[in-house]
Formats: structure tokens, C-alpha cells, sequence
């Protein structure tokens, strides 16, 4: 299984099967990680230079810019465009 190295992917007490590996990407490999990409461009158009008075603030801000963010396919495909992911199937 490949994973990212984010803190919340590692835990002491996992029990990994034997018939199972982990293998984690490097640091920042957004051509591995896609949706890096598709993260970057909500915080720039819609979280930057921002100071939010509540988690909810934060919540209604994060679905607004996903529902645009979703209407906006071809954005999300030049983001998120892998030849190795399409080639996979």
C-alpha cells in the first residue's frame, strides 16, 4: 500500500498483515500525489490572506470552494492529469 507521509498514516500499535508492505512517498511528490495540486488551488483562491472567526467560518469557506472547485472539471483534470494514472487502467 503506498502512502503519504502525513502524520496521522503512522501509528505505533498498526498491525501491518504479512502479506501487506507499506511503502511511503517521498516528502512532497506532487506528481505522485495529485491532489496536492487540486489543495494548493483551494488554499490560494479561497483560503489566502484570510483571518476566519470560527472553525465553522472555515468549514462553510473549505465546502464553497470545493462545490467550485467540482464545477470546474477541466481545471481539476489540468490539475490532476497523470499519465501513469490513466494508463493504469
Amino acid at each position: 500500500m503506498f502512502m503519504d507521509q502525513a502524520g496521522w498514516h503512522r501509528a505505533q500499535k498498526l498491525r501491518i498483515p504479512q502479506a501487506m508492505e507499506l511503502v511511503f512517498l517521498p516528502p512532497y511528490s506532487p506528481d505522485l500525489n495529485p491532489q496536492e495540486q487540486i489543495w494548493d488551488e483551494l488554499r490560494e483562491k479561497f483560503f489566502s490572506n484570510r483571518l476566519f472567526k470560527s472553525l465553522r467560518a472555515v468549514i462553510e469557506t473549505a465546502d464553497i470552494g470545493l462545490r467550485k472547485l467540482e464545477s470546474m472539471s477541466a481545471l481539476i483534470k489540468s490539475l490532476s492529469h497523470r499519465n501513469w494514472i490513466l494508463n493504469a487502467f
